[in-house]
């Protein structure tokens, strides 16, 4: 059968080289996110630390990850898991000490990998000493603070008369960055160059440049365009990390700036920003219209489950305009931001269902890590996907996890499934009951050590597919991506010889793709396709990398 859904203009991205980006290391690098708390735990209290982190770094090198990808590690009192940062400059006892993650730093560096540290940019924990000394002295404008109540708006808990600013919970004062558009009548709305703001901006070249001097390559901004206030067009954020980013590429040439923001809504406002790459994260349309089935529940900022390309079960017309979706959002930033623009794209993160979840896990999986790791964009790998963890239902509220009653981010938190024969699937030697969170009770839950063991295991696919990027110049970033068919199956050309095919439907499916008679195709990896002629047959589940002459 031919192709759903005609496809788009024939898409590129990519360049020969990225002459005013970040360096080689991250623009062809494979990321890999730890959430700390749930990758190992070393001393047996229950929850992970840096130590048991070092512990399985040579497992991260036998993967082949480049890029270590941390959430914060920071200090903090732990209501938002860590987002509540209560000293920039100092690793949380539970993980260890600002030694050990320099230890960690070092021996990462020693196998090939890097290490991210996550910022939070835009608000602090109510136990920083900043926000203790705001709270208890009017002329401190370090946060932002009203005389009078609103939308946001928290009673001061200290002396000092009025009401500060949130972000989220309300245990996360807002940082004062200014506002775009200043109005007498409410005197906190400062300038984004009033003194309270730009010592702010001097403070957090301060973190940055204590991490970076300990051998961190770099950091994601957590919501970093949410800075400057009222701020519709983002043209003071993008300012303010201009200068950022160029102070950082004088002192610190060789490291990275990348922002959580949503392109989608701002386009090419990344670039603006001087940042090295875009994020297109799991809570944005781009990555929703690939992978979100609904299965963690309907997000609070979504109007209802969206369908998705990749769902076995999806219509073939639904399914079809998902993924003419994502194309269209995928043209419109790189429109935005020019066809060299790097973009890290997730399997998943710490505040979304997993891959593996609503009913979607196996060799379903394999479609999508088949796309993720040969599209061209910079692929980012959520702890425990690659073995096929699963999204958890049903979990307790843990530090902050449920912040809104229809949606747990616990069940993408759980413990690293290291090894299914040992007690706590090798996470951690304490009692079950004292874990950050529970495990996967399912007999068959995956695990590492047994994938490990088995050349035909999701794990040992991901391990081969790494390699084969690493190993092919045109399944990286700087490649063209040109797409043949945009349905099912999906068809596309990396350069002018790499031809990659996915089917995550479960049913066969058969397309006409032009250009491809007299061209021999040879089966790099994968499984299902056949391509005879201009024909490109594609079982279900299909996924493969083939080399054209």
């Amino acid at each position: 059968m031919r192709s759903q859904v005609a496809p788009n203009a024939p898409m590129s991205h990519g360049s020969a080289d990225h002459p005013d980006g970040p360096p080689g290391w991250f623009a062809d690098g494979v990321v890999y996110e730890i959430y700390p708390q749930s990758f190992a735990d070393s001393n047996g209290d229950g929850i992970g630390d840096l130590r048991g982190v070092i512990d399985h770094l040579d497992h991260l090198a036998w993967l082949g990850v480049d890029v270590i990808w941390f959430n914060p590690c920071f200090a903090s009192p732990f209501r938002d898991a860590g987002y509540d940062v209560e000293d920039y400059l100092a690793i949380a006892p539970r993980y260890g000490t600002n030694e050990d993650m320099m230890e960690l730093v070092r021996a990462a560096r020693e196998r090939g990998m890097r290490v991210l540290l996550d910022l939070v940019a835009g608000h602090t924990s109510i136990e920083h000493p900043w926000f203790q000394a705001s709270a208890t002295d009017p002329g401190d404008d370090r946060y932002i603070w009203a005389d009078r109540p609103g939308p946001g708006l928290v009673r001061s808990p200290g002396s000092r008369p009025g009401w500060y600013l949130r972000n989220f919970f309300d245990e996360q004062p807002a940082l004062n960055f200014g506002y775009a558009h200043p109005d007498h009548r409410e005197p906190w709305r400062q300038p984004a160059d009033a003194p309270g703001p730009t010592a702010n901006r001097e403070a957090l070249k301060e973190i940055i440049g204590f991490w970076l001097d300990k051998g961190v390559a770099g950091f994601r901004v957590d919501m970093a365009f949410s800075l400057v206030k009222d701020d519709d067009d983002l043209d003071a954020t993008a300012a303010l990390w201009r200068e950022i980013r160029a102070w950082m590429r004088g002192a610190y040439p060789d490291a990275v700036l990348v922002p959580e923001s949503d392109e989608a809504q701002t386009p090419g406002v990344g670039a603006r920003g001087g940042f090295d790459a875009d994020f297109a994260l799991v809570i944005h349309r781009e990555h929703s219209a690939l992978f979100n089935n609904g299965g963690a529940g309907v997000l609070p900022w979504q109007d209802g489950a969206e369908p998705c390309y990749f769902d076995a079960h999806a219509d073939p017309a639904t399914g079809g305009r998902a993924l003419v979706e994502f194309l269209r959002l995928w043209h419109a930033r790189l429109d935005a931001s020019g066809p060299d623009r790097l973009v890290v794209l997730p399997t998943s993160d710490h505040d979304f269902s997993r891959l593996a979840c609503g009913g979607r896990e196996g060799d379903e999986l394999r479609a999508i890590f088949t796309f993720l790791l040969t599209w061209g964009s910079i692929p980012s790998i959520y702890y425990g996907d690659e073995i096929g963890m699963r999204y958890l239902p049903g979990l307790p509220d843990v530090e902050g996890s449920v912040w809104d009653p229809r949606f747990n981010r616990a069940g993408c938190r759980t413990p690293m499934q290291w090894d299914a024969e040992a007690p706590n699937a090798g996470f951690s030697s304490a009692e079950p009951e004292r874990l950050y969170l529970p495990l996967d009770p399912r007999a068959d839950r995956p695990a590492v050590a047994q994938q490990r063991a088995d050349d035909a295991s999701l794990l040992c696919f991901v391990r081969d597919l790494i390699a084969l990027r690493r190993a092919t110049p045109a399944l990286r970033t700087t490649a063209r991506t040109r797409v043949l068919a945009a349905g099912y199956p999906l068809v596309y050309l990396r350069g002018s010889d790499h031809l990659v095919v996915v089917n995550p439907r479960r049913d066969a499916v058969e397309v006409r793709v032009d250009g491809l008679d007299g061209r021999d195709a040879s089966l790099l990896l994968g499984s299902g396709v056949v391509v005879a002629g201009s024909t490109v047959s594609a079982a279900g589940h299909a996924h493969a990398v083939l080399s054209l002459a």
